[in-house]
């Protein structure tokens, strides 16, 4: 279990297109080249110290003659952000993929002040 140690959690989450390969027969719809996206994603607010992320597929067009194999992760995670990491392999073709993120940890509150 991951615990905190405030009393003010901030969520924030987005949704982000990684790719769209199908238009000009890039790397994840030919099947050739890297079969890797990574994406930077900056947080609106930053952390007090690295927050727990959770990702998701939230939308994915893939060819139907191979097999389906995905992997979604976040990695290098910060108070400042984390890197969205997509991957497939063998025989999958992806047109799209959309992925989904949120992220919880503790913030400022607004009742603390420097003085």
């Amino acid at each position: 279990m991951r615990k905190f140690e405030a009393t003010t959690i901030g969520i924030q989450q987005g949704n982000k297109v990684l790719f769209s390969d199908f238009e000009d027969d890039g790397d994840m719809w030919s099947g050739h080249g890297p079969r890797l996206i990574r994406q930077a994603i900056r947080f609106d607010t930053t952390f007090l110290q690295e927050p727990v992320v959770q990702v998701s597929l939230t939308m994915w067009d893939i060819a139907a003659d191979a097999n389906n194999r995905a992997d979604i992760s976040a990695e290098q995670i910060t108070p400042d952000g984390f890197n969205l990491v997509f991957r497939t392999w063998g025989d999958t073709r992806v047109a799209r993929v959309r992925a989904g993120w949120i992220a919880m940890g503790p913030v400022r509150g607004d009742d603390v002040w420097d003085v």
